[in-house]
């Protein structure tokens, strides 16, 4: 050790000289992003997987040296930024995966550096207290009474099964169509429910005759489940009729709305979820259609009293005396232990943007979806699916097999041109822009089909 100065304690991100330590780091990490984003030049790096990889181990280099680097921050962002799929560029438009707006993204921040957790109070004072009041809004806001915090559609539909099977018995089984979330199948068997009943969903929304008589066939109990916004089309289900059928049948429904229960900030088309709040249990997904950062999911429920299935006790979190003093248990609000306050981007978003505001980015990416679908009907080179129900449209070359179609789509990411996705429906495979980027233009709508004719095989 002799000859080497004293060790240097690096700064921490929070307490009274965090926002000091911190403010020098994030011009460095502004800087990166914006110089990988302008090295990147589209909205994918292009090349494909090996030379992503090859840039990115080029950063890297050494993954733990024995001497620290002082520009790993620097380095390491620009590096994923420039390999990154950019949900801002208009042209990327595969997934459910939308650009999270730039307040909420602020706010997280805060969470990061305070770095609150959500498994006790004295962890999280403010934080169990916002999220109480924010949750509970959301819930309402559906038609229901409560809500928890989730990391996204996965985990908040596998709690609607859990919560189904601690209040109807683990013989309770899952009645889903074939255009169900394929999270909600995984969660019947992560649960060790019997198989689910999968019923046809032609044109890509659930058969009602085919609810309708397996409703009235199928021993009980019956959790049926209906989709608002489906991951490939974004179609709704009949919601009103299914749950006409359940409550006929005394059957349970759970609604995964993942991707459309943001409509309900519409004053355009709320209309389109009629029959949400006929739901014992909803999945929400903020982290798609309400612009936040990865994670902000929701489940809402309508017996608030059903959550005691989750009440678990560890007396270093939620002694009796100290509950009985007044400190909240929060062990009871998830499966999780440790969780970061993913409420905040939320209620900022909320109270920045105000439920017209939000509305008016739901309408935006629904108008965009509409004239996609418009110049795809009026191109002569492709085929259009059908019109958008929220804003996914699916089209393809006209007169292109599906080897043909599932081609266009990887030439496009491999040179890093556009991300598009791919779907499956009435047996041809379909090319999917998902558009949840308020700021695209008709000139980036009119690029995007370009780019897929010009290299498309006459």
């Amino acid at each position: 050790m002799s000859g080497q100065g004293p060790l240097h304690t690096p700064p921490l991100a929070s307490g009274a000289h965090g926002p000091t330590a911190l403010r020098p780091l994030l011009d460095t990490v502004l800087d990166a992003l914006t110089a990988g984003t302008r090295a990147r030049g589209g909205p994918l790096p292009g090349g494909g997987p090996q030379a992503v990889a090859a840039r990115v181990t080029a950063a890297l280099a050494d993954v733990l040296p024995d001497h620290g680097d002082p520009d790993a921050l620097r380095a390491l962002v620009h590096a994923l930024a420039e390999g990154a799929a950019d949900p801002a560029d208009p042209l990327c438009a595969a997934h459910l995966h939308c650009p999270p707006l730039a307040v909420a993204t602020a706010a997280d921040l805060a969470v990061s550096a305070l770095n609150p957790s959500l498994d006790s109070w004295d962890q999280a004072p403010a934080a169990s207290a916002l999220e109480t009041a924010v949750t509970r809004t959301l819930a309402h806001a559906t038609g229901l009474a409560d809500a928890l915090v989730t990391t996204g559609g996965t985990e908040a539909n596998q709690l609607a099964l859990l919560l189904a099977r601690e209040t109807h018995g683990d013989g309770v089984r899952l009645v889903c169509a074939a255009n169900a979330h394929h999270s909600l199948p995984r969660a019947a068997w992560l649960l060790g429910l019997p198989d689910p009943v999968v019923l046809p969903a032609p044109h890509g929304t659930l058969d009602l005759a085919a609810l309708d008589q397996a409703l009235t066939t199928l021993p009980g109990p019956l959790l049926v489940t209906a989709t608002a916004g489906t991951t490939d089309a974004g179609l709704i289900d009949p919601l009103p009729e299914i749950a006409g059928l359940c409550a006929a049948h005394g059957a349970r429904l759970h609604i995964d709305a993942a991707y459309g229960g943001s409509l309900l900030f519409s004053d355009r088309h709320r209309d389109k979820l009629h029959g949400l709040d006929a739901a014992h249990t909803v999945t929400l997904d903020l982290h798609k259609l309400g612009w936040q950062p990865v994670a902000a999911g929701l489940l809402a429920v309508a017996h608030p009293t059903e959550l005691t299935a989750l009440h678990h006790r560890a007396d270093y979190l939620n002694a009796d005396d100290d509950t009985d003093a007044g400190l909240p248990d929060l062990l009871d609000r998830s499966l999780r232990t440790t969780r970061r306050p993913d409420i905040l981007k939320i209620a900022v978003t909320l109270k920045t943007l105000g439920r017209t505001g939000l509305g008016a980015l739901v309408d935006q990416v629904c108008d965009r979806a509409r004239r996609l679908a418009t110049l795809i009907a009026e191109h002569p080179g492709l085929d259009l699916y059908d019109r958008p129900v929220i804003s996914t449209v699916l089209f393809r070359p006209t007169g292109a097999d599906d080897d043909t179609v599932a081609a266009v789509r990887r030439r496009l990411l491999h040179e890093g041109r556009a991300v598009l996705g791919r779907a499956r429906l009435d047996g041809r495979l379909w090319l999917k822009a998902t558009l949840l980027n308020p700021h695209t233009r008709p000139d980036d709508l009119a690029q995007l089909l370009k780019l897929v004719t010009e290299g498309t095989p006459a």
